[in-house]
């Protein structure tokens, strides 16, 4: 059933059928119409984390200075404009709210009509609400958070019963730079405000923003490299300036690399860097002069951790002799070196790309992943095969239960991972 279009032509007859659709899925029951994949998914998880189905559940509001410190150091704050523009002036005509909400799940901005602020008020659909996917069940923000991709949820798709009322679109915007994800834009109201076309409105609009976030790296790296070039120019050897987040603006005395992973908390020094071993770190303005020493640095690297637990916000932790660093995943990233974990004798570009598409002769898509992994592992991950360095400890952190491992995957070797896995808890496979 084309749920879009049943709606937009009887949204009360569309919300009865897909009530009596929730009513016969949760009580284990064939029902007449099955539920969208992506639907069918979620409802999944949530009955795997025992999320509710009968009774909503809010873990409490941030403080409001909270909400503003999010603000402040959130990068959305920088492509508000883009998305107040494109989807603003049609949502409060159409009897919608924007929303938009941090990676963590947390409202952060809410506009549009007046009226229907109001009634999200009464689902806690408020400033500073958590609202994941594993705290209030199916919904537009948390949703396409784990996904990663635009989801719409109508009416009684969503999995707790007191949001029924409630048509949610959402689409996640990620860092066009790593795809990291920084958060979800959501458009909602009313059921019977349901429309075909606002999935792909609001999925553009996000795109629109992630393109402006790209314009804006690109200024920022052109100011900082008109400050590095004197500075290197001064330099024998090999060093380079990046901004505050690793980014490369200027190289000199050594091939060009495109970002270096720094440690959360960095500070000038002698420090060690993926790719680069020892360092002399140095503040410039707007990031960091790093000039790379000569000596060896053996042994440095003590333990990979990959951290798979959560969905949608996968992590790779790195600690090494002067610091600890670590660095989220996109979701390519996150299969490719967990299928490294598994196979540590390593894996030629073919086998992994049987592994991810079934495919072996995509190769061209798996080596350029994987250059773009080794830029911010370095030598902690070697090639032909592919495979992570042998002094190295790796360790794999997986969900508590296997069916929740990498959930926005289709890869076939993770998907045989999932069946075949026992669950932790009664040491049997997945039903």
């Amino acid at each position: 059933m084309n749920v879009a279009r049943l709606a937009a032509v009887d949204a009360a007859q569309a919300a009865r059928v897909l009530n009596e659709m929730r009513e016969a899925t949760l009580a284990g029951q064939r029902a007449r119409i099955a539920p969208r994949p992506v639907i069918e998914q979620s409802w999944g998880r949530m009955l795997r984390s025992g999320v509710d189905p009968e009774h909503d559940f809010r873990s409490g509001l941030l403080p409001s200075d909270e909400v503003r410190r999010r603000r402040e150091e959130s990068p959305l704050r920088h492509v508000l404009p883009v998305l107040r523009e494109g989807l603003l002036s049609v949502a409060d005509v159409a009897q919608h709210i924007m929303v938009v909400a941090d990676a963590d799940g947390r409202v952060l901005w809410r506009e549009g009509s007046a009226a229907v602020l109001r009634k999200a008020d009464g689902l806690g659909f408020e400033l500073g609400a958590d609202w994941r996917e594993d705290v209030v069940g199916t919904n537009g923000v948390g949703t396409p958070a784990v996904v990663r991709r635009p989801v719409q949820v109508f009416a009684a798709e969503h999995f707790v019963r007191s949001h029924a009322s409630w048509t949610c679109t959402g689409a996640p915007i990620t860092d066009p730079r790593d795809g990291r994800l920084l958060g979800v834009v959501d458009v909602s109201g009313p059921l019977e405000t349901m429309h075909p076309a606002t999935l792909a409105w609001v999925d553009s609009v996000a795109k629109l923003a992630e393109a402006r976030l790209r314009e804006l790296h690109q200024t920022s790296l052109e100011g900082l490299r008109a400050v590095a070039a004197p500075v290197l120019a001064r330099l024998a050897g090999r060093a380079l300036v990046v901004d505050r987040n690793g980014w490369s603006a200027a190289v000199t005395g050594m091939p060009y690399v495109r970002r270096v992973a720094l440690p959360k908390t960095l500070a000038p020094g002698r420090r060690w860097l993926p790719s680069l071993g020892s360092c002399a770190v140095e503040p410039l303005a707007g990031g960091w002069l790093l000039r790379a020493e000569d000596e060896a640095q053996a042994g440095a690297v003590r333990r990979i951790v990959l951290d798979l637990s959560r969905a949608g916000r996968c992590t790779v932790q790195v600690t090494a002799s002067a610091a600890s660093w670590s660095r989220e995943l996109s979701p390519r990233h996150a299969e490719l070196l967990f299928l490294l974990a598994e196979h540590r004798a390593g894996r030629g570009a073919a086998e992994l790309a049987e592994d991810l598409f079934g495919d072996p002769s995509r190769t061209v898509t798996v080596r350029a992943e994987m250059s773009r992994i080794r830029r911010y592992l370095g030598e902690l991950l070697h090639h032909r095969p592919y495979r992570f360095c042998d002094d190295a400890e790796v360790d794999v952190i997986l969900p508590d239960d296997p069916r929740d491992l990498l959930p926005q995957s289709t890869a076939p070797a993770v998907a045989r991972k999932r069946n075949a896995t026992p669950d932790s808890r009664t040491g049997q496979p997945p039903a």
